[in-house]
């Protein structure tokens, strides 16, 4: 339902030559996209899941540079062009993110009273409890989804781990450590971990020799960990933008909006698992450090203490 809205936050900050390519993954868009030609479409009649749906438009792209990211996303003005002049100073042998910041969204508003909740699920009776014109309360049941679409401030994200499950985790000690300090300040980025997988941007030809959205580790779930660990290990870098940003919708609320495909517990779980053994025994293409490298690297890190990190140097496949 955001689809939409997303396209053209993207072509309204668009300040490059910037085609965007969108699968709708088992659903037509409503609302509608508008047309326009630099955006093309992909039905796919039976929902296909977030990896299999990127590669399908990653296949159709013409550009050096990709950039997937999540339908339901906000953008800073020229974002395409801050991303391309960051890649001509480091290089092609980096996964990139801008800052990530929080999507506000929508609000509900009371078409009677006009109370205002923050993106919360649909309500079904008005909260207010002094409607001006009886001193009573509301109780309506009737709603209107305001949109926002608005990239807050607050909260600002620019670095990103996992724990020994591996589990995702926001890597905030390293925000204030001397080296990301220092590369904030001289280089204007940092170095991350690992990545929250809804925004990332590489090239096209490291997104097919990489396989960064592989299909066989799943439908979904822990992609972040998967590429921010193939480029690392393999000799690359994971690098933050600090000069830009986006802003992502996170599926907190609950009720209104989750997974447009069937999504089953055990298969996330299983997705999780075919990641770790992937990335624990050293199974990536061109693979020359060991993932106990890449937390060491970044140590200490949330979730690893001395004796997870022993346990895994113990068992890790060398490459």
């Amino acid at each position: 339902m955001f689809l939409a809205r997303t396209i053209q936050s993207i072509l309204e900050n668009s300040e490059a030559d910037t085609e965007v390519i969108a699968t709708l993954d088992g659903a037509w868009d409503d609302p509608k996209v508008t047309p326009n030609e630099r955006v093309t479409l992909i039905y796919v009649p039976k929902a296909v899941g977030m990896r299999a749906g990127s590669n399908l438009a990653c296949k159709l792209a013409t550009g050096k540079y990709i950039m997937k990211i999540d339908a339901h996303c906000a953008f800073d003005k020229g974002f395409d062009r801050k991303m391309l002049d960051f890649f001509k100073v480091v290089g092609d042998n980096v996964t990139a993110a801008p800052i990530m910041r929080n999507l506000w969204a929508f609000d509900w508003k009371c078409a009677k009273c006009g109370k205002k909740w923050y993106q919360s699920p649909t309500p079904t009776k008005c909260k207010e409890e002094n409607f001006r014109k009886t001193g009573k309360p509301c109780d309506s049941t009737r709603f209107v989804r305001k949109m926002m679409w608005v990239g807050k401030h607050r909260v600002q994200s620019t670095s990103f781990s996992f724990d020994s499950e591996p589990h995702f985790q926001y890597n905030d000690a390293y925000k204030h450590t001397p080296q990301y300090e220092k590369d904030k300040k001289e280089k204007g980025y940092t170095e991350s971990m690992s990545l929250q997988g809804s925004c990332f941007m590489c090239t096209r030809e490291a997104y097919w020799r990489l396989k960064l959205s592989d299909e066989e580790m799943g439908n979904w779930g822990n992609q972040g960990i998967e590429l921010a660990c193939k480029t690392w290990l393999s000799g690359g870098r994971v690098l933050i933008n600090h000069n830009t940003w986006y802003a992502h919708m996170f599926r907190t609320q609950g009720g209104d909006f989750g997974f447009p495909w069937e999504a089953h517990g055990r298969d996330m779980q299983k997705t999780k698992n075919n990641v770790k053994d992937f990335i624990w025994n050293s199974k990536v293409n061109g693979q020359i450090h060991p993932v106990s490298w890449l937390v060491e690297k970044f140590w200490p890190v949330k979730g690893w203490d001395d004796d997870s990190l022993k346990k895994l140097k113990e068992t890790e496949i060398k490459p």
